[in-house]
């Protein structure tokens, strides 16, 4: 199911290892929202792409648009609170996570999902995380991207231009906090140019989809 991955000339790792979170660097949006950004914070995550390429359960979604079934452009799969992960270097991910964010977080992040975008055609649109308690609390998202660099993008909620654009990929971190899914949308455009795939796996809190 695989696609060709283009390795990152930085990431020649063979060991999975995760790095010190000490070098997040936070930008504050605005409206109580912030991000946390830690560029290669997965070492050999090319590896780790490679393995959940070809182990993970992939799903194609079909979801209901007005009067039409379409099919969601990426593949997708879920993992819930105490189920493992398909990796060790995960579970030890979301418990680093944790740990570091308790006094902001207040609890641990608890389920994670993967999308699995397998060429530029995949996409997700602008959306926040309002499920649950997401709509009317804040809360936080982190997402650990493997595979070749895709943009993320932010704007404030109900529209306007891009206010942050960031190309997420071989192992780099990304967390979305405060009031980020309530009052900011992001997405992750379609791509003209020609571009490998990439896996994101989101780690959040319980009652957050």
């Amino acid at each position: 199911m695989s696609t060709h991955l283009q390795s990152s000339l930085f990431d020649q790792a063979d060991e999975l290892r995760l790095g010190p979170l000490d070098g997040l660097s936070r930008t504050v949006l605005g409206t109580g929202a912030w991000i946390d950004v830690l560029p290669g914070w997965l070492s050999g995550a090319d590896a780790l792409f490679e393995q959940l390429a070809a182990d993970v359960p992939w799903r194609a979604e079909q979801r209901r648009m007005y009067d039409n079934v379409v099919t969601v452009p990426r593949l997708l799969a879920f993992y819930r609170e105490r189920t493992p992960l398909p990796h060790p270097v995960l579970d030890e991910a979301r418990a680093r996570l944790s740990a570091h964010y308790a006094p902001e977080l207040g609890e641990p992040f608890a389920t994670a999902g993967l999308c699995y975008y397998r060429d530029g055609r995949d996409s997700v649109a602008w959306h926040g995380d309002r499920t649950g308690r997401g709509s009317r609390e804040d809360t936080m998202v982190a997402i650990l991207s493997v595979g070749t660099p895709r943009d993320l993008l932010l704007r404030p909620s109900g529209g306007g231009p891009v206010a942050v654009r960031r190309a997420l990929g071989h192992g780099d971190l990304i967390v979305m906090g405060g009031s980020c899914q309530r009052t900011w949308e992001h997405c992750v455009p379609k791509s003209a140019r020609a571009t490998g795939p990439r896996i994101s796996v989101q780690f959040r809190p319980r009652g957050v989809r």
